[in-house]
């Protein structure tokens, strides 16, 4: 049910409905899709027709609505913008489907290569409240859900503050490492030289960065064997799912990163000793003990729309000044400790290159949360385009229904000219927006298309 309109929207919709179309007002509103920080843009655009000059179609931002072109934030966070966020996970979803069953341009042959879901953790900075196995914490208590307790240091003076900031900073170039050990072990396993294994094998995979509670990134991937052509070819017969999890363990356990020297301390990065791996079956196995396709593409999806203030507290925008962007915040006390940490590294001319302030409010990570490798499935760029596509198609089967069909595409030039003018929404647009934004029963296989 749509909330009844607060005082201020209810004038700034009156005002409308006296000067105004408020119908065509809540269409461009309601086109944003339930965006809660929307770009505000001046300027216009202009439709030509290229062999004639005439001018087919023309848009001003004084004749919309709302006065200015409203465009979606496409923000993954959903702390910042749910409904954008809610496209993102879908899209992440389709992506990691399609590389595990097939769709979107993979063939369905894909679902029978080996394949494994595994998680790669950080290394211990000192203990932290915890519940192993459910049970009693080295502190003496049981931890409830939701403790916020939980992932903090039992001693903050002697956590290594450095070290899980610095761990966070390298840790995309320890998974490039890895990345080049698991081939070199592949290989290692099969027999033959690294070059060769390229004309037999190629490894794929996707990944999504995850924090745990205490703030240190890890990694869940889906990493799969293709034949040297990618996704539509068929691995070598000796390419199994064993053969896949031992060289993942061998590569994990190598694979180091080096790091700055400090104080007389030279820091070098590995993953932690835990690491899951688990094969993945199709996505009908119904089974209770091993995890199906659909299992681990929504597992994925759901982590990339999170960020660090999920899990630790901390915030989810950059941070200008460590002390007025703080004050005011419920900041927890181990987050604002890591970035206070990230604040002062950054200010050392030898780590300039990991520009630690700009990412402090991430706690010093500075990699993109998910990523894929070329050939493992659609990219998100393509399932944007295809939603694009789409709506372009709706668009012009509603102008050809009222009598004004809209030129090819191909015989028009568009000459526009937009500037930044803002973001977010008023009182009315927001009241108007809340119709739209996504409902949490919706299902995870849903067409991203809208």
């Amino acid at each position: 049910m749509r909330p009844e309109a607060p005082t201020g929207a209810v004038r700034q919709l009156a005002a409308l409905a006296l000067h105004g179309d408020l119908s065509t007002y809540a269409h461009q509103i309601q086109r944003l899709g339930g965006c809660e920080r929307p770009v505000r843009m001046e300027g216009h655009r202009l439709d030509v027709h290229a062999a004639t000059g005439e001018i087919v179609r023309e848009l001003v931002d004084r004749d919309l609505p709302a006065g200015q072109l409203l465009i979606r934030c496409n923000n993954r966070r959903a702390t910042r913008c749910a409904a954008c966020a809610e496209v993102y996970r879908k899209d992440t979803y389709h992506l990691i489907t399609a590389g595990l069953s097939g769709g979107k341009g993979i063939g369905p042959a894909v679902a029978g290569h080996p394949r494994v879901f595994a998680t790669f953790t950080a290394p211990s900075f000192g203990p932290v409240h915890n519940r192993p196995g459910g049970g009693r914490c080295r502190c003496g208590r049981t931890h409830p859900d939701g403790d916020p307790a939980l992932g903090t240091p039992l001693n903050p003076d002697r956590y290594d503050y450095r070290a899980a900031v610095l761990w966070n900073a390298h840790a995309g170039a320890l998974w490039a490492r890895f990345a080049t050990y698991l081939r070199q072990q592949l290989a290692s396993r099969a027999g033959i030289g690294r070059s060769e294994l390229r004309d037999c094998l190629k490894v794929s995979y996707a990944k999504v960065a995850e924090y745990q509670r205490r703030g240190a990134v890890h990694f869940h991937a889906v990493i799969r064997l293709d034949g040297p052509d990618g996704a539509e070819d068929t691995p070598p017969a000796w390419a199994t799912t064993e053969l896949l999890t031992d060289a993942i363990r061998s590569a994990a356990r190598l694979a180091e990163t080096p790091g700055p020297l400090l104080d007389g301390r030279t820091y070098t990065f590995r993953f932690g000793e835990q690491l899951d791996i688990r094969p993945i079956r199709s996505a009908d196995f119904a089974g209770t003990t091993d995890l199906t396709s659909r299992a681990v593409a929504a597992y994925i999806a759901k982590y990339a729309t999170k960020g660090a203030e999920s899990a630790t507290g901390t915030l989810d925008r950059p941070i200008r000044n460590p002390i007025t962007d703080l004050i005011g915040t419920d900041v927890t006390k181990h987050a604002r400790q890591m970035i206070l940490t990230c604040w002062h590294l950054g200010a050392l001319p030898e780590l300039e290159n990991l520009r630690l302030r700009k990412w402090a409010h991430m706690l010093g990570f500075r990699g993109h949360f998910s990523t894929k490798s070329r050939a493992y499935s659609v990219t998100l760029g393509a399932l944007r385009q295809e939603r694009a596509d789409h709506n372009e198609a709706l668009t012009r089967e509603r102008a050809a229904a009222v009598g004004h069909p809209l030129p090819d595409p191909d015989t028009v030039l568009v000459l526009s000219h937009w500037r930044f003018a803002g973001t977010g929404l008023t009182a009315a647009e927001t009241w108007l927006a809340t119709s739209r934004r996504p409902d949490a029963s919706e299902t995870e296989g849903e067409p991203t298309h809208g």
